[in-house]
């Protein structure tokens, strides 16, 4: 039994040639350096980031203390939601104090985003007790369960919200 090779049809000549610049490429590597240094390293390569990013420790904070953190100034940007306390200065857009929802910067959020309302009347005032929420129906309650959920998978968690007398 006798192969022979059939050059009579286009799609072997195609494949055959295609083999052998395939088997020449992987033998007989290219070993010429690049004329030009691409764009993206003229000024050298590091994985390093420009500046570190801040550490963030996990405090206790109470409303007073966590009044401060309301992104004014390009400060960092925090707010709380059924107690825990969110980093959200990445979303500085959104959070700071030009942002949509820049009202709950440095606040107890709970309310707000429970009843799904950006509005003032949702905030207690620092000085006050928390919010105990006994009053949200079970939906609102999911609501804002849902908003701990994405805030969670998005941001850093950094601490905890308490009473003005309990830290």
């Amino acid at each position: 039994m006798a192969y022979t090779l059939d050059f009579g049809t286009p799609v072997n000549t195609a494949l055959l040639i295609y083999i052998l610049y395939s088997v020449q490429q992987i033998v007989f590597p290219s070993t010429s350096t690049p004329k030009t240094i691409p764009s993206e390293f003229k000024h050298g390569y590091s994985w390093m980031p420009k500046e570190h990013p801040p550490t963030v420790l996990f405090k206790t904070y109470t409303p007073k203390t966590l009044e401060p953190f309301n992104g004014k100034d390009g400060g960092r940007i925090l707010l709380a939601i059924n107690g825990i306390v969110f980093d959200v200065t990445a979303g500085r857009n959104f959070y700071g104090p030009d942002g949509m929802y820049g009202n709950f910067a440095g606040r107890d959020a709970s309310r707000g985003m429970a009843k799904q309302s950006f509005e003032l009347e949702m905030l207690t005032a620092v000085d006050q007790p928390l919010d105990k929420l006994q009053d949200l129906q079970p939906d609102e309650i999911e609501n804002m369960k849902g908003w701990i959920e994405h805030f969670s998978n998005k941001y850093i968690i950094c601490g905890k919200l308490v009473e003005n007398d309990a830290a």
